[in-house]
This record gives C-alpha cells, structure tokens and sequence, in this order.
C-alpha cells in the first residue's frame, strides 16, 4: 500500500472553452473536488487595456528626474 501526501497546490489558469462538452467535464472535476470553477470577471487584468494596467504603475517625477535616472542607467 502507497501513501501519498499532496502539499495543496493552487494555481490559477485562464482557458478558452471551445465545445460545451468541456464545460461539462469542468464542472464534474468541480464536483470531484478536483478543481474550483470562478465565473469570468470583465475586470480582471487579461481584459483591460495595457493603459489601465500600468496606470499609476510609477509615481510622478520630473522629467528632469527621469532623463537623470535614464543617464544613470545608460552609464553603468
């Protein structure tokens, strides 16, 4: 006899469902506690636009600031 201890391992992965057969399939992992189905939000980061993404991303310098840092960089 065999024992086997799986550490929970939770990774999170975006499909495209292509035939309603696959969703079927999902759902029975689901109900076998194999896999947790999440509906779709219009507003997680795969659907917004790269603007949205980044917005706020860096806080606000000088453009002076900038070309310094980008000199800075340019040098080493």
């Amino acid at each position: 006899m065999y024992l086997y201890i799986n550490i929970l391992m939770m990774k999170t992965v975006t499909i495209d469902i292509l035939n309603e057969k696959a969703l079927n399939l999902l759902k029975d992992l689901e109900a076998l506690n194999v896999i947790r189905l999440h509906n779709s939000d219009k507003n997680t980061n795969h659907t917004l636009s790269p603007f949205k993404k980044l917005k706020g991303a860096m806080s606000k310098q000088t453009r002076d600031v900038v070309d310094q840092q980008l000199n800075d960089l340019r040098n080493e």
